[in-house]
């Protein structure tokens, strides 16, 4: 029984440093996310890119990610974290390296896709990595923490980008990051281990379900697409997450230099409000569905409170907010919009432990499809309405694609499935002692 114990407190230990490093790589991730908004006016500014080409450039990254989704999950369930995520990280590093000594518009795209296509290794692999080295009722709370995190980065990528592209110009930025990066992938494949097995310890949770093995990953993936409440869980994960990344990660920093007369400074200082809200939402909402023991409830209510704010934006007449409240509203914006990230606990919970990671990446790809869509359909429309109107009205009007995505995350809300923090294949057993 003592070396039980011991054998617990090393493995507590141990996780630590490994979800630690991952997190750091997932900063990466959000950074990258993110970056391109806070960099538009030097972009057009080199390129001379117009709306619709800032907009596609934005997407490219999220294309990417989407198409990796599935096999990521995959390879996530059968090579395991280290390998896949110590490789990915190591390819963003060259793909931000040539995003910033691109020599023409062309360069661009292809090395936003390529940073897109390996930094979609790192969620589901963490993700996967939570299911292995914490316990059935600590996976949503730390996926709170994770995108707590996550978003930290995506902090990073506003105010203090702006401070570095002036010190350094934005491509001496991105080759920094891009060093960086290559670093980083060494040190996640020093420290990531898969599962406590692979340092000679017990597993933490008992498998559950079928399979495991390379031959048993197809019908696997086939059981996870027939999993109850996977289209409701997508939807409101893809609806939810499309319209903050469209906002955060490409036209908060347009909108508010446009609308409110920002400089980038200002208006990178506003978006923060928005990724702060997100930080804590990510940790409190996680937590507080963890203790009360419920999936669906949170994300109503929380998910009603941001359908209402996008309301606001669309229906406030002159199509502009009062300056006075901004930084309020899109605090609490970030804050309601995390309630999609309770999703990730129930495709987690309704499907086999030993297949999370492909069953999260199912859940991502129609997440990373509706930010591939929404930011390149806002530079669209608003390349039409800025012709025949004020830039205010032409945002409103343009912002109405996210009103209408958001109300049927919402409604889809409704069908998620309450597991009650549960997983189906797998009984509930009592926490190691700490």
């Amino acid at each position: 029984m003592e070396q039980d114990r011991e054998s617990v407190k090393k493995r507590y230990s141990r996780r630590w440093a490994i979800w630690g490093i991952m997190a750091l790589a997932f900063m990466v991730v959000f950074f990258h996310r993110l970056a391109v908004g806070v960099v538009r006016d030097d972009l057009v500014a080199s390129f001379g890119l117009s709306d619709g080409a800032f907009g596609t450039l934005a997407s490219m990254y999220f294309f990417a990610y989407m198409l990796m989704q599935i096999p990521v999950g995959m390879l996530a369930d059968s090579l395991g974290a280290r390998v896949i995520v110590s490789a990915g990280v190591a390819l963003s590093g060259v793909g931000s390296l040539l995003f910033a000594f691109a020599p023409s518009e062309a360069w661009l795209y292809p090395a936003r896709f390529l940073v897109g296509l390996s930094v979609a290794t790192v969620f589901v692999s963490i993700l996967k990595i939570i299911s292995q080295w914490f316990l059935p009722e600590e996976f949503a709370t730390m996926t709170g923490y994770t995108n707590f995190l996550g978003n930290l980065g995506g902090l990073l990528a506003q105010t203090p980008l702006a401070w570095l592209v002036v010190l350094f110009t934005w491509r001496g930025t991105f080759a920094g990051i891009g060093v960086f990066s290559l670093v980083l992938a060494f040190c996640c494949y020093r420290i990531i281990r898969n599962s406590p097995e692979d340092v000679g310890l017990p597993p933490l949770v008992e498998e559950g379900g079928k399979g495991g093995g390379a031959k048993d990953l197809l019908p696997a993936l086939a059981e996870v697409f027939r999993s109850r409440g996977l289209f409701a869980s997508s939807m409101v994960n893809a609806m939810f997450v499309g319209t903050y990344f469209a906002l955060a990660g490409a036209w908060g920093v347009p909108f508010l230099n446009a609308v409110y007369g920002f400089d980038k400074t200002r208006a990178a200082n506003h978006v923060v409000l928005l990724i702060l809200g997100a930080m804590f939402g990510g940790i409190i909402l996680g937590w507080f569905s963890d203790r009360l023991g419920r999936r669906r409830p949170p994300i109503l209510f929380f998910g009603g409170i941001y359908l209402v704010l996008w309301a606001l934006l669309i229906f406030w007449p002159g199509g502009r907010l009062p300056e006075g409240i901004l930084k309020p509203y899109l605090f609490a914006m970030g804050f309601s919009c995390m309630s999609f990230a309770i999703s990730f606990a129930v495709v987690k919970e309704v499907n086999a432990p030993r297949f999370a990671g492909m069953a999260v990446s199912v859940l991502n790809v129609w997440g990373f499809l509706s930010m591939a869509l929404l930011s390149p359909a806002i530079g669209v429309l608003l390349d039409h309405f800025s012709a025949g109107a004020p830039l205010e009205i032409a945002y409103q009007r343009s912002f109405w694609v996210c009103f209408l995505a958001v109300a049927a995350g919402f409604v889809c809300a409704f069908f998620v499935p309450e597991t009650r923090c549960r997983n189906v294949y797998v009984p509930r057993v009592p926490a190691p002692p700490r």
